[in-house]
């Protein structure tokens, strides 16, 4: 089974996006670059430095499917039924949206009502031995405590967004959770790209 990985973009005082779910400049760094990448699904074509690019294609090679909660699936108007990434999507929310399903028959997207342990387990029987990425503050979040993460990769943007955002994972039920020393640490053009193990 291969790993489960939360990974964001996410700016140096730690948010994900503002209050009304925009995102501001995390993600300028995709479009900053000289290097001309097509997204997964060729729906984008990002222009980013050398190092990111290396970074993406590794990263992007290794995922499997992606889990995120229903604010993120409708915030993305669920990417029109064929995520960015072009791979199976695990959506956790409380009802199915059966209007979309119907209007979306051959999209590769499972919703999940009975939790996030639940639709972890899901991701993972789709996804075989490649990786499970948790996107999405509050799911990662809940993953953290679960204890169903094996890594957090982030995309840290030099940017700060001030008070009344959406941070990344939020308040955590249980103390303070101490993850491990970076294994990746990669220096693009206004990001850096880090990847911390979570430590059980």
């Amino acid at each position: 089974m291969g790993k489960v990985v939360a990974q964001a973009n996410m700016s140096l005082d730690g948010y994900v996006a503002k209050g009304d779910n925009s995102i501001g400049r995390l993600f300028d760094w995709l479009q900053n670059g000289a290097v001309e990448m097509p997204s997964p699904a060729g729906d984008i074509t990002l222009h980013v430095s050398p190092a990111s690019s290396e970074h993406l294609r590794q990263w992007t090679s290794s995922l499997g499917v992606l889990v995120c909660g229903r604010t993120l699936f409708e915030v993305a108007h669920g990417w029109q039924g064929r995520h960015t990434l072009d791979v199976p999507v695990v959506v956790v929310t409380h009802t199915v949206p059966t209007d979309w399903v119907e209007a979306h028959p051959d999209a590769p997207f499972t919703f999940v009502t009975d939790g996030v342990e639940a639709a972890v387990a899901r991701a993972q029987e789709l996804a075989g031995d490649k990786v499970v990425t948790v996107t999405g503050g509050t799911i990662a979040r809940q993953c953290l405590e679960l204890g169903l993460l094996d890594e957090v990769a982030v995309d840290l943007v030099p940017v700060v967004m001030g008070e009344g955002n959406r941070p990344f994972f939020g308040k955590l039920s249980a103390d303070d959770m101490l993850l491990g020393n970076p294994t990746v640490c990669i220096q693009g053009d206004r990001v850096t790209h880090l990847v911390f193990p979570v430590q059980r």
